[in-house]
């Protein structure tokens, strides 16, 4: 049976030693490269072409799994990777959202050892092209992104948010009045100010277009986005903090 060249990222080197070690044991699983961070995984990515990857979400690095996958999957495209992890951080949800990569998900609650025996299907199964999503963390992606989605849409009233659903998916103006029965147009226009007021692109914007652009990134993001003068833009998190949204 032929075995699986596989990188293991994990921060805790004994951690990662016993692994490495149940894998070989399992006879499915060839380790031909190790990690301890996320920027060490994609440097070795650079070198070598693994078949599969396990990797810890939580590593001590800026980097944590997740994002060091999606940078690995830019070179290595639909690369299979397995993740694990003891932590229920909604960060981590969110990043899972926004990389598109929550495929495989091997998730651990009350135990900092994943066992050898409970990785090799996981990556076999990888390997093979078929995905598997714990249960568990499918619907704790779902429920950080339903509270996410909330956050900027309950600012606006409900003829607003049907306007606004409407303009993010390309109506003009007229097109909105017709739609929704207004005799007016200039009623869309009025209603679209607000819209700007709620979210804060009256503060930085004159152009309207500009205004417009950015209302339609804020409703598909479904996050509160600032742009500042120099067209960065910083997404407002549901701890209260700020965080760059797009690197430069």
């Amino acid at each position: 049976m032929q075995t699986i060249q596989t990188l293991v990222v994990e921060d805790h080197p004994a951690l990662r030693a016993a692994m490495v070690a149940g894998l070989h044991a399992t006879k499915e699983i060839t380790v031909i490269g190790e990690a301890g961070s996320g920027e060490d995984a994609i440097e070795w990515c650079a070198q070598h072409t693994p078949q599969a990857i396990l990797m810890d979400v939580a590593l001590a690095s800026q980097l944590n799994g997740i994002q060091a996958a999606v940078i690995i999957r830019r070179e290595h495209p639909r690369i299979p990777v397995v993740f694990y992890s003891i932590q229920d951080d909604d960060a981590y949800y969110r990043d899972f959202q926004r990389s598109g990569i929550l495929s495989h998900y091997a998730y651990v609650r009350k135990s900092n050892y994943l066992l050898p025996a409970m990785v090799a299907p996981l990556l076999r199964d990888a390997f093979q092209g078929r995905a598997f999503i714990d249960p568990d963390i499918a619907s704790r992606v779902q429920e950080v992104r339903h509270r996410d989605e909330q956050s900027a849409l309950d600012l606006l009233e409900p003829a607003e948010r049907e306007v606004m659903t409407l303009v993010a998916h390309g109506f003009t103006n007229d097109q909105i009045a017709q739609r929704l029965g207004f005799r007016d147009a200039r009623a869309v226009s009025r209603i679209n100010g607000q819209i700007y007021t709620a979210w804060g692109l009256n503060e930085n914007t004159t152009d309207e277009k500009v205004a417009r652009t950015r209302a339609t990134i804020i409703f598909h993001e479904r996050q509160l986005i600032v742009w500042d003068e120099e067209g960065r833009g910083r997404a407002y998190m549901p701890d209260g903090q700020w965080q760059a949204r797009w690197n430069d």
